[in-house]
């Protein structure tokens, strides 16, 4: 992330002075939404990355100290890493192309045992090039039986951690839906009450892989940081969770604003069946009601993989089994209802949220985000937000931010030139479909 300070002179200075003049409302609305960045480098396959990986750091040591390299390096080092390594000079054939990988990888370990040597220069080990070169080596390759070969795909490390290129080794591959890219990714949020202009707020620049859901806080601490909480903040489902709903009006006094997930139980699906909303907690007693009067018989606290809690619930056997309407409970052939739920802050916030977002004020509401899609389609169009200049995240969140802040001059001028915002844009035929 970008210092800042420089954060500071780029965005928040212009904010500051916009606050002054009253041009941002302080416990205003405001929304969020993320758009994929491409990354400055070129996609390579994992032959060409370990090689070329090789060769940056070939290079790297070339110029930082040429005698202690040449007397490190095999003659046939140079024809193998000398020039560029694309696809098109690679070995042709399955057997070929492993043989090559594990050269690769045998030369890349002998070159890593050299620079830790006793009497290798300790400043080669602190080169960029070389920590890349053995960051790649540890997530791409393994000694099994004596033998340097390449790892499987299921034993290497998440995509968030993998490096994709030895020029650039904070980009990372991600997918979202249809889309699939090598880069980074970048938040916007802006403001969008009626009577102000809509003026950029925040900007966070994340790895491709960040969830949206884990970026939500981090954005509403720099607003507080700014003095610009919003008073509603709307968001799409990306970023919705309980937890966020909770810390949101806890910690910001922040309404969230979104369509919460649907509850995927076959109950909530069935109009006769029982989900979790029917049945009544007591959550000082650590007891669970069902629909048709019978409490639960056991109640225990865990963390998920992710390091959140959840309690399990359990009902008596014998109850559940002597149930009459048990086929609107479970179909489990034995054995009685277990249920799964949240702390109760979140448990009350999930509900609540879901129950909000089927009433014709949360459509309202949840209709202001569609702006945040033309103010990203503006920043790609007309900005290139979608297409950093630079290698390295904190220098592509700097694009970003001189972006955002580009954007709102622009947006500022036009208010005071008193230009009409656009609005959204529909096509003749869905402006003939009928309401309601």
């Amino acid at each position: 992330m970008l210092d800042g300070s420089l954060d500071h002179l780029l965005l928040g200075a212009l904010l500051s002075a916009c606050r002054t003049q009253g041009l941002l409302r302080r416990r205003g609305r405001q929304r969020t939404d993320s758009t994929h960045v491409l990354g400055v480098l070129r996609l390579l396959n994992r032959l060409e990355q370990v090689a070329e990986t090789m060769r940056a750091a070939l290079d790297a040591l070339a110029d930082a100290a040429p005698d202690w390299l040449q007397v490190h390096t095999p003659p046939e080092w140079f024809e193998r890493y000398g020039r560029r390594v694309e696809e098109y000079r690679l070995p042709q054939g399955r057997e070929a192309r492993e043989a090559f990988a594990r050269q690769v990888g045998e030369d890349g370990m002998r070159l890593l045992a050299d620079l830790a040597a006793p009497e290798a220069p300790p400043t080669l080990r602190d080169l960029p090039a070389v920590e890349v070169l053995r960051r790649t080596w540890v997530q791409q390759y393994l000694v099994w039986e004596g033998q340097v070969r390449l790892r499987e795909p299921k034993d290497q490390p998440p995509a968030a951690e993998q490096i994709v290129s030895p020029y650039e080794d904070e980009s990372r591959y991600a997918t979202k839906r249809a889309t699939s890219w090598v880069g980074d990714k970048v938040h916007v949020t802006e403001t969008c009450d009626d009577d102000l202009p809509h003026l950029i707020t925040d900007v966070g620049t994340t790895i491709a892989p960040a969830s949206d859901v884990d970026q939500l806080v981090p954005i509403q601490e720099r607003l507080a940081s700014r003095q610009l909480p919003p008073a509603a903040h709307v968001v799409d489902t990306g970023y919705m969770r309980t937890g966020n709903l909770v810390a949101s009006q806890r910690e910001h006094q922040i309404d969230l604003v979104g369509p919460m997930y649907d509850d995927r139980q076959w109950q909530a699906k069935d109009p006769d069946g029982f989900d979790l909303a029917q049945f009544q907690i007591d959550w000082e007693a650590r007891i669970v009601t069902c629909p048709d009067g019978q409490r639960s018989t056991g109640w225990s606290e865990s963390c998920t993989a992710r390091q959140r809690s959840q309690i399990h619930v359990q009902f008596a056997p014998a109850a559940c089994a002597a149930c009459p309407v048990r086929a609107h409970c479970t179909r489990a052939k034995a054995g009685p209802r277990h249920l799964t739920l949240r702390p109760q802050a979140e448990h009350e916030a999930l509900l609540a949220a879901r129950q909000r977002q089927t009433t014709a004020t949360f459509k309202t509401q949840y209709a202001a985000r569609a702006g945040i899609e033309g103010t990203l389609s503006q920043g790609v169009r007309a900005f290139g937000l979608r297409q950093t200049r630079y290698r390295g995240l904190a220098k592509t969140h700097l694009q970003h931010v001189a972006t955002a802040t580009a954007m709102n001059i622009m947006r500022l001028a036009d208010w005071l030139n008193q230009v009409p915002r656009a609005t959204t844009r529909r096509s003749h035929f869905a402006a003939l479909a009928p309401a309601g």
